[in-house]
């Protein structure tokens, strides 16, 4: 159980880390945006691989800013998970992605509706 580390976003110097809480269970904290969404997505993924667990729940609790590309990232890792015959689930999805997601008629998708 360990962490994989993002970006460091330009102007925020926060970085997003996905840890594994427990077997299955992960942790995004930091931020999901245009400046972090390609490490962030390839840290999800090397963090999920390693995990092996057939069912991943994503705690999106900690995320402190996000936008369109952060909201593609959790996109394209339900994408992953399913290509791959494994269920993703979001939980404690910060109103602003739900927003979005709403926005671009996601919210299905994200698990968000």
């Amino acid at each position: 159980m360990g962490e994989a580390p993002g970006a460091h976003p330009a102007g925020g110097g926060i970085e997003t880390t996905i840890r594994e809480a427990a077997p299955g269970r992960f942790e995004v904290a930091g931020n999901l945006t245009f400046a972090s969404a390609r490490h962030a997505w390839e840290s999800g993924l090397s963090a999920f691989e390693a995990s092996g667990a057939s069912s991943l729940q994503v705690d999106l609790s900690a995320v402190r800013a996000a936008d369109s590309a952060g909201l593609a990232v959790l996109l394209n890792w339900r994408a992953w998970a399913h290509a791959k015959g494994r269920k993703l689930a979001f939980a404690r999805i910060p109103p602003s992605l739900v927003d979005l997601a709403r926005i671009s008629e996601a919210e299905a998708v994200l698990g968000a509706d």
